[in-house]
């Protein structure tokens, strides 16, 4: 489909209006917290205890809320997420409105965010498949790719810019209300779900999406990719930050290479939107193989020469990262059974989640191990590795655009096509 169809479906706008503006609104708070809590007299201890307090409740959230998408329907749960959401950031608006708020309240908001937020995601995935038909997924999913990697490099110049002129408080107001405009738009969605499973407890549903996973050769190899993977980035992303200020011109060289990742992703999401060949996550793993360009790029030379370099680098590394994960959403809309999506993505998510933090955590001691180039290298091999051994699998390669993979469920020899035809788009 292309973007002028994808507009005549009014689900689609409506739901693609709510969320390029609640993304831009993301940008706000973070750096209104950030600011906020410095220049009230904290410092890096209270502003990581604030963080790390939303990590967490992501963390405990995640399985729950693909769990309730799938339940009670994705529109419901995005709705009571967004509504939360815009509860909590505006509780942090009347907190430091008001005075000087205690760290614990504000550790308390920020949990209740990144909860609410851990609710949403899963749904938002899930909700796609209802909202355009099989043959427009791809498309709708590499136009939410473009218009979020848009959000990212526009939001935190304009919440830099108001945040700098008036202050915190409003900061986190324009962002409360992006969530609120969010939930409105999703709200009026006409798109159902055409079938709700029957609760079997909660466990239970969550062991399902495993064994969901596990009946998947394509979806376990990717996970486990994924996983592998993530540990890599989240120790590239601690060397990207301190690289950069060190060797390549200090902020003013992260800010260009954070610019070039937004470039990157999206050119990744056009590309997606022009390229989509029938056998979409072979290609979509060939394209994650582009990333570690971006790591290999700062074993180079450093000063203007070497920067120039990363920044090219970072550019095509997020744009085939972006067309990659185009491909395995729509993979997964394509592959796993509508009723039991939800919580697909949340295992999804929390694999990666947890790896992420695993490799900030070894960035350190590998740093004091290893001279910074050689360290690049061998990040660049792992990534290289772990994003492309997915292609020795049958499923893998086997597995095509609107015809999905079989699914073998465990300890049988039976297989089923995993794909399911989209609902009906309902009438404007």
């Amino acid at each position: 489909m292309t973007i002028s169809q994808l507009l005549s479906v009014r689900d689609f706008r409506l739901l693609v209006t709510g969320q390029g503006l609640s993304w831009v609104g993301d940008a706000f708070n973070p750096i209104a917290l950030s600011v906020a809590v410095i220049l009230t007299g904290g410092g890096a201890g209270e502003l990581g205890l604030i963080l790390a307090s939303g990590v967490v409740a992501r963390l405990l959230c995640t399985l729950l809320g693909g769990v309730w998408a799938d339940r009670i329907t994705p529109h419901r749960i995005m709705v009571a997420a967004d509504v939360v959401r815009a509860c909590s950031v505006g509780g942090m608006a009347v907190a430091f409105a008001a005075g000087d708020p205690p760290i614990a309240l504000l550790a308390v908001l920020a949990a209740v965010t990144s909860g609410a937020g851990a609710f949403f995601y899963p749904a938002f995935v899930a909700i796609r498949p209802l909202i355009v038909p099989a043959a427009g997924l791809q498309s709708s999913n590499a136009a939410i790719s473009f218009l979020q990697s848009s959000a990212q490099v526009a939001g935190p110049v304009l919440a830099g810019v108001l945040v700098a002129q008036f202050g915190s408080v409003p900061g986190f107001a324009v962002n409360a209300l992006t969530f609120v405009w969010s939930a409105v738009c999703v709200a009026r969605l006409h798109a159902r779900a055409d079938h709700v499973p029957e609760r079997t407890g909660l466990l239970a549903e969550v062991r399902d999406g495993l064994g969901e996973i596990r009946g998947r050769d394509w979806l376990w190899t990717g996970l486990t990719s994924a996983a592998m993977f993530h540990i890599a980035g989240g120790a590239f992303i601690v060397l990207v930050e301190v690289t950069a200020v060190r060797d390549l011109g200090g902020a003013h060289a992260l800010g260009l290479i954070t610019t070039a990742l937004g470039v990157g992703g999206i050119l990744g999401g056009l590309v997606g939107l022009h390229v989509q060949p029938r056998r979409m996550l072979l290609w979509a793993f060939l394209a994650l193989g582009l990333f570690p360009l971006f790591p290999l790029s700062f074993a180079g030379p450093g000063g203007a020469i070497g920067l120039v370099t990363v920044l090219a680098m970072a550019a095509v590394a997020q744009g085939g990262l972006l067309y990659f994960d185009v491909g395995w959403q729509t993979a997964l809309q394509q592959g796993v059974p509508r009723d039991r999506l939800a919580r697909v993505v949340s295992w999804d998510i929390l694999i990666s989640f947890i790896a992420l933090p695993v490799g900030n955590v070894l960035a350190g001691p590998l740093s004091e191990r290893f001279e910074t180039q050689d360290l690049m290298v061998g990040i660049a091999a792992w990534m290289l590795v772990a994003g492309c051994w997915p292609l020795l699998v049958r499923g893998v390669r086997g597995f095509t655009r609107g015809g999905g993979a079989p699914f073998v469920a465990a300890g049988e020899g039976r297989s089923e096509t995993a794909s399911q035809p989209s609902a009906a788009i309902a009438a404007s």
